[in-house]
């Protein structure tokens, strides 16, 4: 199996070498508009590769992406102090207006990934120009609130002290300020929270709720603010998403994907869980959240159309 990284910045190297370090692929290439960063950095984690799993590890051109399977497409700009919303997607707008035509070129049949900020409206981006060219909705993904579940399942499994891989928990909606934390659905074990929190006497309210909503919601801004940029967390996320459609696992993600409508918001890419295998998106759900959930959920789909009809 063979995976593509387009743009070999912080986010795309370290996906890049969770790749490998999970021994998810037999090939990956790594192209950059900067061949010389692309190369230096597959040259650094080929030598990684003794250390994990057997893979072939090279960078390129956008040729070099024939018989991808997958194509994580990390290329963008970033924000600049004082530009706005609408200046930064038409500069990465017109990013992806290069990247995607030249990557469906090379591999028309690949499942393409998006990563590149704010995901959900590039993921829709990637599909209009994707869309263009014949490829349907299902093979065009964001990885859309996969972190921040992440982040949920792990705040939440502290207080009870067990693996965060026993928390079943999802946040839905943007991959930003407008994300909601779906609480009613929570369960460890398969045991709603409080009924958990009282089988372990550990006390859970109102107040342990808000810190935890409050520490998913600043996590990257916390980040950011010690160290500059955010990657290990999303770069685990896509290795994640990877194994899913490589391996054709059919696991339930919460990825970002076009969609023709969603909360009574039409064409709109959010988060919601997806069924995740070969060839992309096999499913989309939404579990059954309470009132208040769907009416910021609703509201949050809102908010990402506001920002897609900025597009150019």
């Amino acid at each position: 199996m063979k995976v593509g990284i387009v743009g070999s910045g912080l986010v795309g190297a370290t996906a890049a070498y969770a790749i490998v370090m999970r021994g998810v692929a037999a090939e990956v290439v790594l192209v950059d508009a900067r061949p010389e960063r692309a190369a230096a950095e597959a040259n650094d984690i080929l030598h990684a590769v003794p250390f994990a799993h057997p893979t072939r590890v090279c960078d390129g051109g956008y040729g070099e992406l024939a018989g991808c399977q997958l194509v994580v497409v990390a290329a963008g700009v970033a924000q600049k102090p004082g530009e706005s919303r609408r200046d930064l997607l038409g500069r990465n707008a017109a990013v992806f207006g290069e990247v995607i035509p030249k990557v469906l070129e090379a591999t028309p049949e690949s499942v393409l990934l998006v990563a590149t900020n704010p995901v959900d409206v590039m993921t829709h981006l990637a599909w209009r120009l994707a869309a263009e060219r014949g490829v349907g909705a299902g093979r065009v993904l964001g990885t859309g609130t996969l972190l921040d579940t992440a982040r949920f399942r792990a705040l939440l499994s502290e207080p009870f002290g067990v693996d965060p891989q026993n928390v079943h928990a999802y946040v839905l909606g943007e991959h930003g300020d407008s994300e909601v934390l779906v609480w009613s659905t929570a369960t460890v074990a398969g045991v709603p929270l409080d009924e958990f929190s009282q089988v372990k006497g550990v006390t859970f309210g109102s107040a342990e709720r808000g810190r935890i909503d409050a520490e998913v919601r600043g996590a990257a801004e916390s980040i950011i603010r010690g160290k500059g940029a955010t990657y290990y967390g999303v770069g685990g996320a896509i290795a994640r998403i990877a194994e899913a459609i490589l391996a054709d696992q059919r696991s339930v993600l919460t990825v970002c994907s076009p969609l023709t409508e969603a909360l009574d918001v039409r064409d709109v890419t959010i988060s919601l869980p997806h069924i995740i295998g070969g060839g992309g998106v096999h499913h989309v759900l939404l579990p059954p959240v309470d009132d208040d959930e769907w009416r910021a959920l609703a509201t949050s789909a809102r908010t990402v159309r506001e920002s897609i009809a900025l597009l150019p």
